[in-house]
């Protein structure tokens, strides 16, 4: 897995705190400017980690004399209870950054952690499971990273690296026909995939010469039809109501790819704890 681009983990944090500290922490001024402190981060259950450079940041962007101790791997499966790591430093910074550095990692684990449970339902089929755009609004990013580190693989990034034609697309150029090859002369070195509700559609997209189609809210019964229809002339990807319940027998009809919103829309943050000892001798 690659590494967190470090740029855009900077300035996501250095958005964050300073929506979270604005002029100042008027309550870390309470604390002697001189105190040091240690504190552990631990989880209260079961994980995937991720967003460590991003916890990370948020502690050394506050004060680089923060140091964070990591007792587990970027990607690591984690039990309740275990210490994920300790962190020191002067207690003012430890306090500010808290807050902040603790929603990162608690988000993307959560992500992470969601996308293991839809990759370990479909293993030992050829179906892979992809993110969408449905993200936290700044965090496109951080979740698509975190989808990669829970075994998922990423659709498109934004608006900028593929084409997905949709009904809307369809009826302004007139036809799904003319939509794609419009496309194709605008935008001739990336992907054209085209999402498709009936079967005169998918032939309709085939004809076309579409890069991937994308099957909308098709039953069990018509998606094993697709995939002895299309006979692997291209790769087909399952979108919409894919619950963790469905996605194996979804899988097991042999589409390509699985998009799954969920992963980056529905996340429930994973419980975490940060308990900070104050101790001036540190």
């Amino acid at each position: 897995m690659k590494h967190a681009d470090s740029e855009i983990v900077r300035i996501d944090v250095q958005r964050a705190l300073s929506e979270d500290i604005g002029s100042g922490d008027v309550t870390a001024d309470l604390l002697p400017p001189d105190f040091m402190a240690r504190a552990r981060v631990l989880t209260r259950e079961s994980a995937i980690v991720c967003g460590m450079a991003w916890f990370t940041a948020c502690f050394s962007e506050v004060d680089p004399r923060v140091s964070v101790e990591w007792l587990v791997e970027e990607g690591a499966t984690v039990a309740p209870g275990q210490l994920l790591c300790h962190v020191s430093g002067p207690a003012r910074a430890l306090v500010t950054a808290e807050r902040c550095a603790l929603n990162f990692l608690q988000t993307l684990s959560a992500t992470a952690t969601a996308t293991s449970l839809y990759v370990d339902a479909v293993r030992g089929t050829r179906t892979r499971i992809l993110d969408t755009r449905k993200t936290l609004p700044g965090l496109r990013y951080a979740q698509k990273y975190a989808v990669r580190t829970g075994g998922g693989e990423n659709h498109r990034l934004g608006l900028h690296d593929a084409v997905l034609i949709k009904e809307n697309h369809i009826a302004a150029t007139g036809s799904l026909a003319s939509a794609v090859a419009t496309a194709r002369r605008l935008h001739p070195s990336i992907m054209v995939e085209v999402e498709v509700e009936n079967f005169s559609e998918l032939r309709e997209a085939l004809s076309a010469g579409a890069d991937r189609i994308m099957l909308d809210e098709f039953e069990l019964d018509e998606l094993v039809q697709a995939v002895a229809e299309v006979d692997g002339r291209v790769p087909l990807e399952v979108s919409g109501g894919v619950s963790i319940d469905r996605v194996r027998a979804i899988a097991e009809t042999g589409v390509d790819f699985i998009s799954i919103g969920a992963l980056t829309k529905h996340v429930r943050a994973i419980d975490l704890s940060m308990r900070i000892e104050l101790n001036p001798a540190l």
